[in-house]
């Protein structure tokens, strides 16, 4: 293979390597803008949740246990207990779920997700209540 050859090949696979970069940084835009308009969905939808949590009387009739999700479980505990502040354990032992480690950090991921979006609040480490 001569010289020239070799240029020849270098120079076709740098400019495929080029519109593979200017592909996949389209695609990154793309993805970018995506994210952006679900994350602010999601930012409406809860605020749509907390304004007609907030409008329910707490006397609002659930939906049976069985039928329920968890997170509609969780909120329920802390509606039905609106001062109590739970630990992880305590929680799910009042709702029933498996006490293994596994099943608690699953939870405490769905507590600081209930945190974040303001239905729930952290008076100390480990600890949850509902948002006064």
């Amino acid at each position: 293979m001569n010289v020239g050859e070799l240029l020849r090949l270098l120079h076709t696979e740098h400019d495929e390597t080029a519109a593979r970069a200017d592909n996949l940084r389209e695609q990154i835009e793309r993805l970018t803008t995506a994210l952006a308009e679900t994350e602010a969905r999601l930012a409406e939808l809860a605020a749509t949740h907390k304004v007609i949590d907030s409008l329910t009387p707490p006397d609002h009739a659930t939906a049976p246990a069985d039928t329920a999700t968890v997170y509609q479980r969780i909120v329920t505990a802390f509606n039905e207990h609106p001062g109590k502040v739970f630990r992880v354990r305590d929680l799910h032992e009042h709702l029933g779920l498996p006490t293994v480690e596994p099943s608690i950090n699953v939870t405490r991921s769905r507590l600081g997700r209930l945190v974040r979006q303001g239905l729930l609040e952290q008076p100390g480490r480990g600890r949850y209540q509902k948002q006064t």
